[in-house]
Protein backbone atom coordinates (compact mmCIF):
# COMPACT_ATOMS: atom_id res chain seq x y z
CA UNK A 1 0.00 0.00 0.00
CA UNK A 2 1.37 3.37 -0.66
CA UNK A 3 2.76 5.93 1.62
CA UNK A 4 1.89 8.84 0.33
CA UNK A 5 -0.28 10.70 -2.75
CA UNK A 6 -1.15 13.29 -5.06
CA UNK A 7 -4.68 14.66 -4.44
CA UNK A 8 -3.51 17.91 -6.27
CA UNK A 9 -0.99 19.22 -8.49
CA UNK A 10 0.18 22.57 -9.67
CA UNK A 11 -2.18 22.65 -12.34
CA UNK A 12 -5.24 21.37 -10.37
CA UNK A 13 -4.27 24.17 -7.92
CA UNK A 14 -4.55 26.83 -9.87
CA UNK A 15 -7.75 26.15 -11.18
CA UNK A 16 -9.09 25.28 -7.64
CA UNK A 17 -8.01 28.69 -6.67
CA UNK A 18 -9.23 30.48 -9.78
CA UNK A 19 -13.07 29.00 -8.85
CA UNK A 20 -12.34 30.20 -5.45
CA UNK A 21 -12.22 33.49 -6.27
CA UNK A 22 -15.31 33.84 -8.28
CA UNK A 23 -16.90 32.32 -5.36
CA UNK A 24 -15.42 34.94 -3.35
CA UNK A 25 -16.63 37.74 -5.63
CA UNK A 26 -20.07 36.27 -6.17
CA UNK A 27 -21.18 36.04 -3.06
CA UNK A 28 -19.63 39.43 -1.87
CA UNK A 29 -21.39 41.13 -5.01
CA UNK A 30 -18.03 42.40 -5.61
CA UNK A 31 -14.89 43.65 -4.25
CA UNK A 32 -16.53 46.63 -2.27
CA UNK A 33 -15.61 46.57 1.66
CA UNK A 34 -13.34 43.46 0.84
CA UNK A 35 -10.18 42.57 2.65
CA UNK A 36 -8.33 39.19 3.10
CA UNK A 37 -6.22 37.92 6.24
CA UNK A 38 -3.89 35.05 5.84
CA UNK A 39 -2.82 32.67 8.81
CA UNK A 40 0.62 32.65 8.63
CA UNK A 41 2.21 30.40 6.65
CA UNK A 42 0.29 28.62 3.87
CA UNK A 43 -2.64 30.94 4.19
CA UNK A 44 -0.95 34.03 3.57
CA UNK A 45 0.56 32.88 0.15
CA UNK A 46 -3.43 31.60 -0.69
CA UNK A 47 -4.54 34.67 0.27
CA UNK A 48 -2.41 36.59 -2.08
CA UNK A 49 -2.67 34.66 -4.70
CA UNK A 50 -6.54 34.66 -4.77
CA UNK A 51 -6.26 38.31 -4.45
CA UNK A 52 -3.93 38.58 -7.25
CA UNK A 53 -6.12 36.78 -9.63
CA UNK A 54 -9.13 38.70 -8.62
CA UNK A 55 -6.99 41.90 -9.40
CA UNK A 56 -6.67 40.64 -12.77
CA UNK A 57 -10.41 40.82 -13.49
CA UNK A 58 -11.53 43.31 -11.47
CA UNK A 59 -8.80 45.80 -11.75
CA UNK A 60 -8.27 46.36 -8.02
CA UNK A 61 -5.96 45.88 -5.01
CA UNK A 62 -7.86 44.36 -2.39
CA UNK A 63 -5.74 45.10 1.10
CA UNK A 64 -4.41 42.03 2.53
CA UNK A 65 -2.87 41.23 6.16
CA UNK A 66 -1.05 38.38 7.59
CA UNK A 67 -2.22 36.72 11.32
CA UNK A 68 -0.22 34.97 12.82
CA UNK A 69 -2.39 32.52 15.69
CA UNK A 70 0.16 31.40 18.21
CA UNK A 71 -0.50 33.18 20.98
CA UNK A 72 -4.05 32.32 20.69
CA UNK A 73 -3.73 28.34 20.17
CA UNK A 74 -5.14 26.36 23.04
CA UNK A 75 -2.65 23.91 22.85
CA UNK A 76 0.17 26.35 24.16
CA UNK A 77 0.17 25.15 27.39
CA UNK A 78 0.95 21.77 26.35
CA UNK A 79 3.43 22.50 23.51
CA UNK A 80 6.72 20.56 23.98
CA UNK A 81 9.07 23.43 22.80
CA UNK A 82 8.67 27.39 23.16
CA UNK A 83 6.56 28.76 20.34
CA UNK A 84 8.12 30.69 17.54
CA UNK A 85 6.37 33.49 16.93
CA UNK A 86 5.71 34.99 13.67
CA UNK A 87 4.53 38.54 12.53
CA UNK A 88 1.02 39.54 12.71
CA UNK A 89 0.96 42.46 10.07
CA UNK A 90 -2.24 43.81 9.46
CA UNK A 91 -1.77 47.62 8.23
CA UNK A 92 -5.57 48.72 7.46
CA UNK A 93 -8.43 48.99 9.23
CA UNK A 94 -11.12 45.86 9.66
CA UNK A 95 -13.51 47.67 11.08
CA UNK A 96 -16.78 47.86 9.56
CA UNK A 97 -14.93 45.66 6.35
CA UNK A 98 -16.02 41.76 5.21
CA UNK A 99 -12.75 40.22 6.28
CA UNK A 100 -11.69 36.68 4.57
CA UNK A 101 -9.46 34.49 6.04
CA UNK A 102 -7.30 32.15 4.53
CA UNK A 103 -6.29 28.61 5.73
CA UNK A 104 -4.62 25.93 3.52
CA UNK A 105 -6.29 22.93 6.07
CA UNK A 106 -9.70 22.91 7.91
CA UNK A 107 -9.38 20.19 10.22
CA UNK A 108 -10.75 20.11 13.93
CA UNK A 109 -11.48 23.79 13.48
CA UNK A 110 -9.05 24.89 16.81
CA UNK A 111 -6.77 27.14 14.36
CA UNK A 112 -10.03 29.14 13.12
CA UNK A 113 -11.19 29.78 16.39
CA UNK A 114 -8.00 31.01 17.76
CA UNK A 115 -7.29 32.69 14.54
CA UNK A 116 -11.24 34.85 15.11
CA UNK A 117 -10.02 35.44 18.58
CA UNK A 118 -6.99 37.32 17.40
CA UNK A 119 -8.79 38.97 14.22
CA UNK A 120 -11.02 40.36 16.73
CA UNK A 121 -8.47 41.98 18.60
CA UNK A 122 -7.94 44.37 15.42
CA UNK A 123 -11.09 45.60 15.36
CA UNK A 124 -14.69 44.49 14.71
CA UNK A 125 -15.06 43.38 11.20
CA UNK A 126 -18.64 43.65 9.14
CA UNK A 127 -18.98 39.67 8.79
CA UNK A 128 -15.85 37.22 8.75
CA UNK A 129 -15.76 34.90 5.81
CA UNK A 130 -13.31 31.37 5.73
CA UNK A 131 -11.86 30.26 2.56
CA UNK A 132 -9.72 27.22 2.84
CA UNK A 133 -8.16 24.78 0.18
CA UNK A 134 -8.31 21.33 1.96
CA UNK A 135 -11.79 20.24 4.41
CA UNK A 136 -10.58 17.17 5.90
CA UNK A 137 -13.28 16.73 8.26
CA UNK A 138 -13.16 16.11 11.58
CA UNK A 139 -14.39 18.73 13.26
CA UNK A 140 -14.11 19.52 17.07
CA UNK A 141 -15.62 22.92 16.83
CA UNK A 142 -19.00 24.13 14.90
CA UNK A 143 -16.73 25.80 12.40
CA UNK A 144 -17.57 25.88 8.36
CA UNK A 145 -15.66 27.11 5.50
CA UNK A 146 -17.59 29.93 3.43
CA UNK A 147 -15.25 29.15 0.10
CA UNK A 148 -13.63 25.20 0.01
CA UNK A 149 -11.13 24.26 -2.80
CA UNK A 150 -11.58 20.43 -2.25
CA UNK A 151 -13.05 18.41 0.68
CA UNK A 152 -10.88 15.50 1.16
CA UNK A 153 -12.45 12.95 3.71
CA UNK A 154 -9.60 11.33 5.60
CA UNK A 155 -8.63 9.26 8.20
CA UNK A 156 -7.39 10.23 11.42
CA UNK A 157 -4.40 8.42 11.27
CA UNK A 158 -3.56 10.08 7.80
CA UNK A 159 -1.93 13.71 7.30
CA UNK A 160 -3.47 16.27 4.79
CA UNK A 161 0.05 18.46 3.69
CA UNK A 162 -0.05 21.53 1.73
CA UNK A 163 3.06 22.52 -0.77
CA UNK A 164 3.22 25.73 -2.37
CA UNK A 165 6.03 27.02 -4.08
CA UNK A 166 6.72 30.23 -2.34
CA UNK A 167 7.71 27.92 1.22
CA UNK A 168 8.33 24.56 -0.53
CA UNK A 169 9.35 24.89 -3.55
CA UNK A 170 6.81 23.21 -5.65
CA UNK A 171 2.60 23.53 -5.34
CA UNK A 172 0.68 20.26 -4.39
CA UNK A 173 -1.24 18.82 -2.09
CA UNK A 174 -0.74 15.05 -0.39
CA UNK A 175 -2.14 12.85 1.79
CA UNK A 176 0.16 10.64 3.73
CA UNK A 177 -1.16 7.84 6.19
CA UNK A 178 0.82 8.45 9.33
CA UNK A 179 2.89 5.36 10.97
Amino acid sequence: MEKSRIVMDRQGLDRTLKRIAYEILEKNQGVEGLAFVGIRTRGVFLAQRIRDKIGQTEKIEIPIGILDITLYRDDLKSAQSRPVLGKTDIPFSIDGQKVVLFDDVLFTGRTIRAAMDALIDFGRPKMIQLAVLIDRGHRELPITADFVGKSLPSSLWEAVSVHLTEKDGIDEVIIEKNE
